[in-house]
């Protein structure tokens, strides 16, 4: 059968030949990729690194690739919102598993490691503030599964259908799930797990009222009484489902910590927010 030659109108390169929004080469990607939201955390991953290689920017994407104790690793921006993290994916995908001379996808297809550090908000009043949690799932209140072949689980059909019913949702949340893989590799003692919810916004999303009043009313407390076969309901943030939902299906390893710096039933912020993501992304360094 006949390859399909992908156009340049759909996966756009550059006139030096990287990939149009992440500005890489494949040579410039490593087969283990950190994702940070923050284009200034990147830094503060790679500055762990023995050496760097690599760096790139373009608008809210940066890159550092560089070594660790031997291993080749990129560290990769992604800004906020599974928008953005869409585009990471696919791209990112592209560079390793598409020739991009002939733009054709490769017959060998590679599994990345990709691991999300990133900052969010607990909805539970016990899990202290500053915690470490690992999303074991997440539930995404944005519409990006609307426009792939999405294929939820059973236990993501009837978790998904619940908090639909419960909240009194017009569209249907969608379940993606951690790389099993990644969950058993990256154990840790102190490490809370949960459900994640990724929002397609900060403040009403997530229940936050401002100057707007939130459509949905106790909406917070609510959807933190949802109980489900994978724990319960942890965290707000906006990226992780799109993470999961596209590394699932694009055959990749994915995981996704959260340093937990607000707690929104206890009104509280942490004063010690930018510490907490550093020793955040000590942890993770240390057991790649």
């Amino acid at each position: 059968m006949k390859q399909r030659r992908i156009p340049e109108s759909e996966l756009i390169l550059t006139d030096k030949g990287a990939i149009y929004h992440l500005g890489l080469h494949p040579e410039m990607v490593a087969d283990t990729v950190i994702v940070v939201g923050d284009p200034s955390r990147v830094a503060k991953v790679s500055k762990h690194f023995d050496k760097i290689d690599f760096q790139v920017s373009n608008r809210e994407l940066v890159t550092h690739t560089g070594e660790l104790n031997g291993k080749r690793i990129s560290v990769i921006s992604s800004g906020m919102g599974t928008d953005n993290v869409e585009i990471l994916m696919t791209e990112l995908d592209a560079l390793v598993n598409v020739d991009l001379t002939k733009r054709e996808i490769k017959s060998k297809l590679k599994t990345l490691r990709i691991i999300r550090i990133g900052t969010s908000g607990c909805m539970q009043p016990d899990i202290p503030l500053d915690s470490f949690l690992v999303s074991k799932a997440a539930l995404g209140m944005d519409s990006l599964m609307s426009f792939y072949p999405w294929v939820e689980s059973e236990e993501g059909q009837v978790i998904s259908n619940k908090v639909q019913r419960t909240l009194g949702l017009p569209s249907k949340p969608y379940l993606a799930e951690a790389s099993h893989l990644l969950l058993n590799q990256f154990q840790g003692p102190n490490m809370h797990s949960g459900v994640t919810v990724t929002s397609p916004g900060f403040y009403a999303p997530q229940g936050r009222e401002i100057r707007l009043k939130p459509f949905l009313p106790d909406y917070l407390d609510r959807l933190s009484k949802v109980s489900t076969s994978m724990g319960r309901i942890t965290n707000f943030e906006m990226e992780t489902a799109g993470y999961y939902a596209m590394a699932k299906m694009l055959g990749h390893n994915m995981i996704s910590f959260n340093a937990l710096i607000a707690n929104r039933p206890n009104e509280q912020f942490s004063p010690n927010a930018e510490k907490t993501v550093n020793d955040l992304i000590q942890w993770v360094v240390e057991r790649l």
